[in-house]
């Protein structure tokens, strides 16, 4: 109860302070405008009355925080799910490439890490490329790689999760390259003490120690896999997804519904990496793992 405690007090009274500080750059941010309005309707509010309609127009140029949660509300709970305005709806379009380009990207940058710690040359020659791969911006190589899948013939759901691969196996790829090379030199020369082959070493020291820093990684990686499947959505011109709605929002100006899309993106975030850290305690559970 106390650690719960001690966990909720910190990040809800940051929560407050953020509200606060989002309300004030709300009043701020939309004063210009909601003074042109009064001057060309001739009215001199007082600064109450000011302060309400700044944090009440249509179209703000940063919406006050009750704006985006009544959106979200409507967008969530008060609409069918199989409607295309729907946050529900296109959460679940985002998160189907999201999925299937995390599940590639995990099982790549596993796939790599293991041919870097077992072969020298792979470790001095493909690793500096890897590093070098993430320094191209990801807006850069959307539409590229949305070009090139398409004229093949491959569209859809498969170039989405393309992208959310070049963003989520690199995490992967780090994360188990340093848990492969975890164990200590004194446990490493213990197996060849009693003469375990390389497969046994493996599969009974490098894989058990490897498996905190996997899931670590991963909690990384399903959170760039879901800003990879957002920023694949932009350039494809997308009707259902985060990214469509992201993109409708700032073809009609509607910024509340920007925020929205974003807080469903984060919320979907959120629960991605909480999934991935259940199912990390349950392996290290299984694994004969001790709650720190």
């Amino acid at each position: 109860m106390d650690t719960f405690r001690d966990k909720l007090i910190p990040v809800t009274s940051i929560l407050a302070g953020v509200i606060v500080l989002w309300y004030v750059f709300a009043v701020i941010l939309n004063a210009p405008f909601q003074r042109d309005l009064d001057t060309r309707a001739k009215e001199t509010p007082g600064t109450v009355e000011f302060i309400g309609k700044t944090l009440s127009q249509p179209k703000p140029t940063l919406p006050a925080p009750h704006q985006v949660a009544v959106n979200f509300f409507e967008n969530t709970f008060l609409r069918p799910v199989t409607s295309n305005r729907s946050l529900v709806y296109n959460a679940w379009v985002t998160l189907s490439s999201t999925l299937l380009g995390f599940a590639f990207g995990t099982a790549l940058g596993i796939v790599i890490a293991v041919g870097i710690v077992h072969v020298a040359t792979l470790d001095r020659s493909l690793m500096p490329w890897i590093i070098a791969s993430q320094t191209i911006p990801i807006l850069a190589v959307a539409p590229m790689i949305i070009v090139v899948l398409a004229a093949i013939g491959i569209t859809g759901l498969i170039p989405k999760a393309m992208i959310s691969t070049y963003l989520s196996f690199f995490p992967v790829t780090v994360g188990m390259v340093k848990g492969l090379r975890s164990p200590e030199l004194m446990h490493l020369d213990l197996m060849h003490t009693y003469n375990a082959s390389r497969a046994q070493t493996f599969w009974k020291l490098r894989v058990p120690a490897s498996v905190p820093f996997l899931f670590t990684s991963m909690k990384v990686a399903v959170a760039a896999s879901l800003v990879g499947a957002i920023v694949g959505e932009l350039p494809t011109g997308a009707v259902a997804g985060i990214g469509a709605k992201l993109l409708a929002g700032a073809y009609y100006s509607q910024s509340i519904d920007i925020w929205s899309a974003l807080v469903a993106g984060s919320i979907v975030a959120a629960l991605l990496v909480m999934v991935v850290g259940i199912a990390g305690r349950i392996v290290d559970s299984a694994m004969g793992g001790r709650p720190a």
